[in-house]
Protein backbone atom coordinates (compact mmCIF):
# COMPACT_ATOMS: atom_id res chain seq x y z
CA UNK A 1 0.00 0.00 0.00
CA UNK A 2 2.94 2.34 0.62
CA UNK A 3 3.76 2.32 -3.08
CA UNK A 4 0.14 3.04 -3.98
CA UNK A 5 0.05 6.12 -1.78
CA UNK A 6 3.34 7.60 -2.96
CA UNK A 7 3.32 6.72 -6.66
CA UNK A 8 0.91 9.14 -8.36
CA UNK A 9 0.54 6.95 -11.46
CA UNK A 10 -0.34 3.85 -9.43
CA UNK A 11 -2.69 5.82 -7.24
CA UNK A 12 -4.53 7.40 -10.16
CA UNK A 13 -4.79 4.01 -11.87
CA UNK A 14 -6.31 2.46 -8.74
CA UNK A 15 -8.73 5.31 -8.08
CA UNK A 16 -9.69 6.51 -11.56
CA UNK A 17 -9.06 3.66 -14.03
CA UNK A 18 -9.92 0.54 -12.03
CA UNK A 19 -13.25 1.68 -10.60
CA UNK A 20 -12.19 1.78 -6.94
CA UNK A 21 -12.71 5.54 -6.72
CA UNK A 22 -11.98 7.52 -3.60
CA UNK A 23 -14.43 5.19 -1.85
CA UNK A 24 -11.98 2.33 -2.41
CA UNK A 25 -9.12 4.49 -1.17
CA UNK A 26 -11.08 5.49 1.94
CA UNK A 27 -11.82 1.84 2.68
CA UNK A 28 -8.08 1.15 2.89
CA UNK A 29 -8.27 3.14 6.17
CA UNK A 30 -5.41 5.40 5.12
CA UNK A 31 -4.26 7.81 7.83
CA UNK A 32 -2.83 10.56 5.62
CA UNK A 33 -4.28 12.15 2.51
CA UNK A 34 -2.16 11.44 -0.60
CA UNK A 35 -0.61 14.49 -2.24
CA UNK A 36 -2.78 13.93 -5.35
CA UNK A 37 -5.78 15.19 -3.33
CA UNK A 38 -4.18 18.05 -1.38
CA UNK A 39 -5.76 21.22 -2.76
CA UNK A 40 -4.01 24.62 -2.88
CA UNK A 41 -5.08 26.74 0.08
CA UNK A 42 -7.04 29.13 -2.16
CA UNK A 43 -9.20 26.24 -3.42
CA UNK A 44 -10.23 25.12 0.06
CA UNK A 45 -13.14 26.62 1.94
CA UNK A 46 -11.97 29.23 4.44
CA UNK A 47 -14.12 28.42 7.47
CA UNK A 48 -13.35 31.88 8.88
CA UNK A 49 -15.55 33.25 6.08
CA UNK A 50 -18.55 31.09 6.97
CA UNK A 51 -21.38 33.13 8.51
CA UNK A 52 -22.85 31.18 11.43
CA UNK A 53 -26.59 31.02 12.17
CA UNK A 54 -27.47 32.08 8.63
CA UNK A 55 -28.60 30.05 5.65
CA UNK A 56 -30.54 30.23 2.41
CA UNK A 57 -34.33 30.82 2.38
CA UNK A 58 -36.63 27.89 3.20
CA UNK A 59 -39.93 28.01 1.30
CA UNK A 60 -43.06 25.99 2.10
CA UNK A 61 -44.70 24.94 -1.18
CA UNK A 62 -47.78 23.27 0.31
CA UNK A 63 -49.85 25.97 -1.43
CA UNK A 64 -47.71 26.53 -4.50
CA UNK A 65 -50.45 28.51 -6.29
CA UNK A 66 -50.35 31.21 -3.61
CA UNK A 67 -48.87 34.38 -5.20
CA UNK A 68 -46.88 35.01 -2.02
CA UNK A 69 -45.10 31.66 -2.48
CA UNK A 70 -44.25 32.65 -6.03
CA UNK A 71 -42.86 35.98 -4.81
CA UNK A 72 -40.65 34.23 -2.27
CA UNK A 73 -39.29 31.87 -4.94
CA UNK A 74 -38.45 34.73 -7.31
CA UNK A 75 -36.94 36.85 -4.52
CA UNK A 76 -34.73 33.94 -3.50
CA UNK A 77 -33.67 33.38 -7.13
CA UNK A 78 -32.69 37.06 -7.42
CA UNK A 79 -31.05 37.59 -4.04
CA UNK A 80 -29.60 34.19 -3.15
CA UNK A 81 -29.64 31.98 -6.25
CA UNK A 82 -30.33 29.12 -3.81
CA UNK A 83 -33.32 28.12 -1.68
CA UNK A 84 -34.70 25.06 0.04
CA UNK A 85 -38.27 23.88 -0.43
CA UNK A 86 -40.46 21.76 1.83
CA UNK A 87 -43.92 20.26 1.18
CA UNK A 88 -42.97 20.24 -2.50
CA UNK A 89 -45.08 17.27 -3.59
CA UNK A 90 -42.29 14.76 -4.21
CA UNK A 91 -43.05 11.89 -1.78
CA UNK A 92 -40.50 11.48 1.01
CA UNK A 93 -40.54 7.72 0.27
CA UNK A 94 -39.27 8.45 -3.25
CA UNK A 95 -36.46 10.60 -1.84
CA UNK A 96 -35.47 7.92 0.67
CA UNK A 97 -35.56 5.24 -2.03
CA UNK A 98 -33.20 7.12 -4.33
CA UNK A 99 -30.77 7.78 -1.48
CA UNK A 100 -30.74 4.08 -0.64
CA UNK A 101 -30.30 3.23 -4.34
CA UNK A 102 -27.27 5.55 -4.46
CA UNK A 103 -25.72 3.73 -1.50
CA UNK A 104 -26.45 0.39 -3.22
CA UNK A 105 -24.66 1.42 -6.39
CA UNK A 106 -21.54 2.57 -4.57
CA UNK A 107 -21.56 -0.60 -2.45
CA UNK A 108 -20.96 -2.66 -5.60
CA UNK A 109 -17.55 -4.28 -6.06
CA UNK A 110 -15.05 -2.26 -8.08
CA UNK A 111 -15.21 -4.74 -10.98
CA UNK A 112 -18.99 -4.15 -11.19
CA UNK A 113 -18.75 -0.37 -11.03
CA UNK A 114 -15.88 -0.42 -13.53
CA UNK A 115 -18.37 -1.34 -16.26
CA UNK A 116 -19.66 2.22 -16.11
CA UNK A 117 -16.32 4.02 -16.46
CA UNK A 118 -16.34 6.21 -19.56
CA UNK A 119 -13.94 3.94 -21.45
CA UNK A 120 -16.10 0.87 -20.70
CA UNK A 121 -19.66 2.20 -20.65
CA UNK A 122 -21.87 0.93 -23.48
CA UNK A 123 -23.26 4.46 -23.88
CA UNK A 124 -21.76 7.95 -23.64
CA UNK A 125 -24.83 8.91 -21.58
CA UNK A 126 -23.75 6.93 -18.50
CA UNK A 127 -20.37 7.37 -16.86
CA UNK A 128 -18.71 6.77 -13.50
CA UNK A 129 -16.16 9.41 -12.55
CA UNK A 130 -13.83 10.30 -9.67
CA UNK A 131 -13.13 13.98 -8.96
CA UNK A 132 -14.62 16.35 -11.57
CA UNK A 133 -12.61 15.74 -14.75
CA UNK A 134 -9.69 13.51 -13.73
CA UNK A 135 -8.06 13.94 -17.15
CA UNK A 136 -7.86 17.71 -16.53
CA UNK A 137 -7.76 18.10 -12.75
CA UNK A 138 -4.17 18.49 -11.56
CA UNK A 139 -5.40 17.86 -7.99
CA UNK A 140 -8.32 15.49 -7.55
CA UNK A 141 -11.49 16.25 -5.61
CA UNK A 142 -12.66 13.78 -2.94
CA UNK A 143 -15.78 12.53 -4.71
CA UNK A 144 -17.06 9.70 -6.90
CA UNK A 145 -20.15 10.14 -9.03
CA UNK A 146 -22.32 8.27 -11.50
CA UNK A 147 -23.71 10.61 -14.15
CA UNK A 148 -26.74 9.65 -16.26
CA UNK A 149 -28.03 11.79 -19.12
CA UNK A 150 -31.72 11.09 -19.66
CA UNK A 151 -32.75 10.26 -23.22
CA UNK A 152 -35.80 8.03 -22.68
CA UNK A 153 -37.12 5.45 -20.25
CA UNK A 154 -36.27 2.72 -22.74
CA UNK A 155 -32.64 3.84 -23.01
CA UNK A 156 -32.39 4.11 -19.24
CA UNK A 157 -33.84 0.63 -18.75
CA UNK A 158 -31.24 -0.74 -21.14
CA UNK A 159 -28.11 1.06 -19.91
CA UNK A 160 -28.52 2.48 -16.40
CA UNK A 161 -27.31 0.27 -13.51
CA UNK A 162 -30.16 -2.03 -12.43
CA UNK A 163 -29.37 -1.57 -8.71
CA UNK A 164 -30.48 2.07 -8.85
CA UNK A 165 -32.25 2.60 -12.19
CA UNK A 166 -35.89 2.24 -11.14
CA UNK A 167 -35.56 4.50 -8.10
CA UNK A 168 -33.67 7.17 -10.07
CA UNK A 169 -36.30 7.18 -12.83
CA UNK A 170 -39.08 7.43 -10.26
CA UNK A 171 -37.36 10.40 -8.60
CA UNK A 172 -36.99 12.15 -11.96
CA UNK A 173 -40.60 11.41 -12.88
CA UNK A 174 -42.02 12.62 -9.55
CA UNK A 175 -39.95 15.82 -9.74
CA UNK A 176 -41.15 16.90 -13.17
CA UNK A 177 -44.31 18.76 -12.12
CA UNK A 178 -42.34 20.55 -9.40
CA UNK A 179 -39.72 21.67 -11.92
CA UNK A 180 -42.43 22.97 -14.25
CA UNK A 181 -44.08 24.89 -11.40
CA UNK A 182 -40.81 26.54 -10.40
CA UNK A 183 -40.07 27.58 -13.98
CA UNK A 184 -43.60 28.91 -14.49
CA UNK A 185 -43.22 31.14 -11.44
CA UNK A 186 -39.77 32.38 -12.48
CA UNK A 187 -40.87 33.10 -16.05
CA UNK A 188 -43.93 35.01 -14.84
CA UNK A 189 -41.76 37.57 -13.01
CA UNK A 190 -39.77 38.11 -16.20
CA UNK A 191 -43.01 38.73 -18.08
CA UNK A 192 -42.39 35.68 -20.26
CA UNK A 193 -45.24 33.45 -21.47
CA UNK A 194 -46.35 30.45 -19.44
CA UNK A 195 -44.57 27.21 -20.32
CA UNK A 196 -45.57 26.12 -23.78
CA UNK A 197 -44.29 24.08 -26.71
CA UNK A 198 -41.96 26.93 -27.69
CA UNK A 199 -40.23 27.83 -24.43
CA UNK A 200 -40.45 24.62 -22.40
CA UNK A 201 -37.79 22.76 -24.45
CA UNK A 202 -35.21 25.55 -24.07
CA UNK A 203 -35.83 25.72 -20.31
CA UNK A 204 -36.06 22.01 -19.51
CA UNK A 205 -35.46 20.13 -22.74
CA UNK A 206 -32.77 17.87 -21.29
CA UNK A 207 -31.98 16.44 -17.87
CA UNK A 208 -28.97 14.84 -16.25
CA UNK A 209 -28.89 13.17 -12.84
CA UNK A 210 -25.78 12.49 -10.77
CA UNK A 211 -25.41 10.09 -7.86
CA UNK A 212 -22.65 11.64 -5.72
CA UNK A 213 -20.64 9.77 -3.09
CA UNK A 214 -18.26 11.52 -0.68
CA UNK A 215 -16.50 8.92 1.49
CA UNK A 216 -14.83 9.57 4.82
CA UNK A 217 -11.59 11.49 4.26
CA UNK A 218 -8.47 11.24 6.49
CA UNK A 219 -7.61 14.97 6.23
CA UNK A 220 -10.78 16.74 5.10
CA UNK A 221 -9.35 20.20 5.80
CA UNK A 222 -6.71 19.67 3.06
CA UNK A 223 -9.05 18.88 0.18
CA UNK A 224 -12.55 19.51 -1.21
CA UNK A 225 -15.55 17.34 -1.96
CA UNK A 226 -16.40 19.69 -4.81
CA UNK A 227 -14.50 22.87 -5.54
CA UNK A 228 -16.26 26.21 -5.86
CA UNK A 229 -18.35 26.44 -9.03
CA UNK A 230 -21.74 27.38 -10.40
CA UNK A 231 -23.89 24.91 -12.35
CA UNK A 232 -24.43 25.24 -16.09
CA UNK A 233 -28.08 24.20 -15.78
CA UNK A 234 -31.32 26.14 -15.96
CA UNK A 235 -32.20 24.82 -12.51
CA UNK A 236 -30.67 22.19 -10.26
CA UNK A 237 -32.84 20.15 -7.89
CA UNK A 238 -30.61 18.71 -5.16
CA UNK A 239 -31.42 15.97 -2.68
CA UNK A 240 -28.83 15.76 0.09
CA UNK A 241 -28.61 13.32 2.99
CA UNK A 242 -28.48 14.31 6.65
CA UNK A 243 -24.67 14.69 6.77
CA UNK A 244 -24.38 18.24 5.46
CA UNK A 245 -21.37 19.87 3.85
CA UNK A 246 -22.81 22.12 1.12
CA UNK A 247 -21.78 25.79 1.35
CA UNK A 248 -23.10 28.68 -0.75
CA UNK A 249 -21.33 31.98 -1.37
CA UNK A 250 -23.44 34.98 -0.42
CA UNK A 251 -24.24 37.27 -3.33
CA UNK A 252 -21.61 39.99 -3.85
CA UNK A 253 -19.65 38.77 -0.84
CA UNK A 254 -16.61 36.77 0.17
CA UNK A 255 -18.67 35.05 2.86
CA UNK A 256 -20.30 31.62 2.78
CA UNK A 257 -23.30 30.01 4.45
CA UNK A 258 -23.94 26.35 5.17
CA UNK A 259 -27.04 24.65 3.76
CA UNK A 260 -28.24 22.49 6.65
CA UNK A 261 -30.06 19.32 5.65
CA UNK A 262 -33.81 19.44 6.36
CA UNK A 263 -35.51 16.06 6.24
CA UNK A 264 -37.80 15.79 3.24
CA UNK A 265 -36.53 19.04 1.68
CA UNK A 266 -35.02 19.70 -1.73
CA UNK A 267 -32.46 22.40 -2.46
CA UNK A 268 -33.01 24.45 -5.62
CA UNK A 269 -30.37 26.54 -7.29
CA UNK A 270 -30.30 28.75 -10.34
CA UNK A 271 -27.86 27.67 -13.04
CA UNK A 272 -25.82 29.70 -15.51
CA UNK A 273 -28.31 29.05 -18.32
CA UNK A 274 -31.12 30.79 -16.43
CA UNK A 275 -28.83 33.63 -15.34
CA UNK A 276 -28.06 34.17 -19.02
CA UNK A 277 -31.69 33.88 -20.14
CA UNK A 278 -32.88 36.26 -17.41
CA UNK A 279 -30.11 38.72 -18.38
CA UNK A 280 -28.63 38.47 -14.90
CA UNK A 281 -31.84 39.00 -12.93
CA UNK A 282 -31.72 35.46 -11.54
CA UNK A 283 -28.31 34.52 -10.17
CA UNK A 284 -26.30 31.34 -10.44
CA UNK A 285 -24.19 31.22 -7.31
CA UNK A 286 -20.84 29.65 -6.50
CA UNK A 287 -21.12 26.69 -4.15
CA UNK A 288 -18.68 24.27 -2.58
CA UNK A 289 -18.82 20.90 -0.82
CA UNK A 290 -16.37 20.14 1.98
CA UNK A 291 -14.93 16.69 2.64
CA UNK A 292 -15.95 14.91 5.84
CA UNK A 293 -13.69 13.15 8.30
CA UNK A 294 -16.36 11.14 10.10
CA UNK A 295 -19.24 10.16 7.81
CA UNK A 296 -19.87 9.13 4.23
CA UNK A 297 -22.12 11.62 2.43
CA UNK A 298 -24.35 11.24 -0.61
CA UNK A 299 -26.32 13.71 -2.70
CA UNK A 300 -28.44 13.41 -5.83
CA UNK A 301 -28.78 16.47 -8.09
CA UNK A 302 -31.07 16.65 -11.11
CA UNK A 303 -29.68 19.15 -13.61
CA UNK A 304 -32.51 20.66 -15.66
CA UNK A 305 -31.03 22.04 -18.88
CA UNK A 306 -31.73 23.43 -22.33
CA UNK A 307 -31.27 20.92 -25.13
CA UNK A 308 -27.69 20.66 -26.40
CA UNK A 309 -28.81 22.04 -29.78
CA UNK A 310 -30.48 25.17 -28.31
CA UNK A 311 -29.07 28.67 -28.73
CA UNK A 312 -29.34 30.47 -25.41
CA UNK A 313 -29.13 34.18 -24.68
CA UNK A 314 -31.14 36.83 -22.85
CA UNK A 315 -34.88 36.33 -23.43
CA UNK A 316 -36.70 39.15 -25.22
CA UNK A 317 -38.77 39.75 -22.10
CA UNK A 318 -35.62 40.16 -20.00
CA UNK A 319 -34.43 43.12 -22.08
CA UNK A 320 -37.80 44.50 -23.11
CA UNK A 321 -37.35 47.84 -21.31
CA UNK A 322 -34.26 48.64 -23.30
CA UNK A 323 -31.79 47.03 -20.91
CA UNK A 324 -28.46 46.15 -22.44
CA UNK A 325 -27.89 42.46 -23.09
CA UNK A 326 -25.19 41.27 -20.69
CA UNK A 327 -24.57 38.02 -22.52
CA UNK A 328 -23.99 36.86 -26.07
CA UNK A 329 -26.02 34.07 -27.63
CA UNK A 330 -24.25 30.74 -27.45
CA UNK A 331 -24.97 27.18 -28.51
CA UNK A 332 -25.73 25.42 -25.26
CA UNK A 333 -23.55 22.39 -26.09
CA UNK A 334 -20.60 24.77 -26.67
CA UNK A 335 -21.20 26.35 -23.26
CA UNK A 336 -21.24 22.93 -21.58
CA UNK A 337 -18.08 21.85 -23.42
CA UNK A 338 -16.33 24.97 -22.15
CA UNK A 339 -17.36 24.05 -18.59
CA UNK A 340 -15.91 20.55 -18.94
CA UNK A 341 -12.59 21.69 -20.43
CA UNK A 342 -11.27 22.94 -17.10
CA UNK A 343 -11.28 22.26 -13.40
CA UNK A 344 -13.77 23.96 -11.09
CA UNK A 345 -12.90 27.63 -10.72
CA UNK A 346 -15.75 29.65 -9.25
CA UNK A 347 -18.07 31.31 -11.76
CA UNK A 348 -15.53 31.74 -14.54
CA UNK A 349 -17.56 29.72 -17.07
CA UNK A 350 -20.07 32.53 -17.52
CA UNK A 351 -17.26 34.90 -18.56
CA UNK A 352 -17.28 32.87 -21.81
CA UNK A 353 -20.48 34.61 -22.89
CA UNK A 354 -20.28 38.07 -21.30
CA UNK A 355 -20.66 40.92 -23.77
Amino acid sequence: MASLLTNTYELKTFVVDEGHGVKGLSELKIKTLPELFIQPVEKRLDMNKVVPQESIPVIDMSNSEDPEVGERICDAAENWGFFQIVNHGVPVSVLEDVKEATRRFFALRADEKKKYLYKNSPTKNVRLVTSFIPEVDKVLEWKDYLSCFYVSDDEAMKFWPSVCRDQVLEYMNKSESLIKRLLEVLMKRLGAPELNATNEPILMGSRRINLNYYPVCPNPELTVGVGGHSDVSTLTVLLQDETGGLYVRKLDSENWVHVPPIKGSLTINIGDALQIMSNGRYKSIEHHVVANGHENRISVPIFVNPRPSDMIGPLQEAVRRGEKSLYKKVLYSDYVKHFYRKSHNGKDTIDFVKV
